[in-house]
């Protein structure tokens, strides 16, 4: 199959819908990362998406809609709560998990009886759907496993020659994929961290909701999961990766007591010279939406250079800088030294 890069104007947006209409995928842009789309209700075209991507078919995906009319259909209903948090955070990157409706396909859900849906606030994104005229099953368009795509150039690196069209609508602001957030039982659930922090969500719902363990451990295999992210190693480039949890002095101290070839460090703003190996900084310490914005476009820059090791400095794990530490804790297989009490 070819594959078509070309710009997000109003004719390839048209064709991109006519596309997805006939039952083909499209690579489009969002406001968290790019996604691959297809119509959530046809079986057939959703299988394209796993295929595309190698994806266990045990995945949800998440659903994209462009109006809340869209909801009729996708939701089997839309709780008060629901739309309290819609009100304050859609169009935006927040997924709520709710009861299923009768219009999608079992690929869409992987035989769930709930769904994740959310709105996008990418105007190229909503413009696809509204030209689509369906709500849209839509996973990054990665090679499953890989950083997700930030650009349409990093779409097409993993994905020519598996879908016809790839709409190039500049790079993503937020950088990470959106929130998940359950609101199957009584206290809603955080299954996955993201822009839309968990204190954000408390403040609108006045309550505290619980958090996932998953987001910071290790799913087991034969577990089912409610949310796409949760379950297998994600986001990891070709290079082995070890999170450092500590002081900058003791990162310092333990990098600089290693000698490896195609070694580098991630580390954040004004310490990259300070460091004894070639290192990147992902953001300023503490700063979530920068750290977000820029770790997947490193982590491809990785790749790109031939990395084999790359020691991280590791964020926070509160606001936006937990669906970092999320991220980088699955790129990394959950490898993690705490400088603090090592031997």
């Amino acid at each position: 199959m070819k594959t078509l890069l070309t710009n997000a104007d109003q004719q390839n947006i048209q064709y991109a819908g006519e596309l997805l209409r006939q039952g083909e995928i499209v690579a489009i842009p969002t406001e968290t990362v790019y996604g691959i789309a297809a119509d959530c209700t046809n079986q057939s075209a959703v299988e394209k998406i796993f295929l595309a991507k190698g994806r266990p078919q045990d995945n949800p995906l998440i659903v994209h809609i462009a109006s809340r009319n869209m909801l009729e259909g996708v939701v089997a209903r839309f709780p008060s709560r629901a739309q309290k948090l819609a009100d304050a955070f859609w169009p935006g990157p927040l997924t709520l998990i709710l009861p299923k409706g009768e219009k999608l396909c079992a690929a869409t859900t992987a035989g769930l009886d709930s769904v994740g849906v959310r709105f996008p606030a990418h105007p190229v994104a909503q413009a696809v759907i509204l030209a689509a005229g369906v709500p849209l099953s839509a996973p990054s368009a990665n090679i499953s496993g890989k950083p997700s795509p930030t650009s349409a150039e990093d779409v097409f690196s993993d994905m020519d020659g598996r879908l016809p069209l790839v709409l190039d609508g500049g790079e993503c602001n937020a950088g990470v994929e959106s929130t998940v957030l359950s609101l199957l039982d009584d206290i809603p659930v955080l299954l996955r961290p993201g822009y839309v922090t968990k204190e954000q969500i408390e403040q609108v719902l006045g309550a505290p909701i619980s958090v996932a363990k998953a987001i910071c451990e290790q799913v087991q295999p034969q577990e089912k999961v409610l949310s796409p992210g949760m379950k297998y190693r994600h986001y990891a480039p070709e290079a082995e990766l070890v999170l450092l949890r500590g002081s900058f002095a003791e990162f310092a101290d333990y990098v600089g007591g290693k000698n490896e070839q195609n070694a580098y460090c991630l580390c954040f703003d004004g310490e990259e010279d300070k460091l004894p190996m070639p290192a990147f900084p992902y953001g300023k310490e503490g700063d979530g939406a920068a750290q977000a914005h820029s770790i997947f476009k490193l982590l491809r820059h990785l790749d790109k250079i031939g990395a084999q090791k790359v020691y991280v400095r590791c964020p926070q794990s509160q606001g936006v800088s937990l669906a970092v530490f999320n991220r980088l804790l699955r790129a990394a297989a959950f490898r993690i030294i705490e400088l603090s009490h090592k031997n």
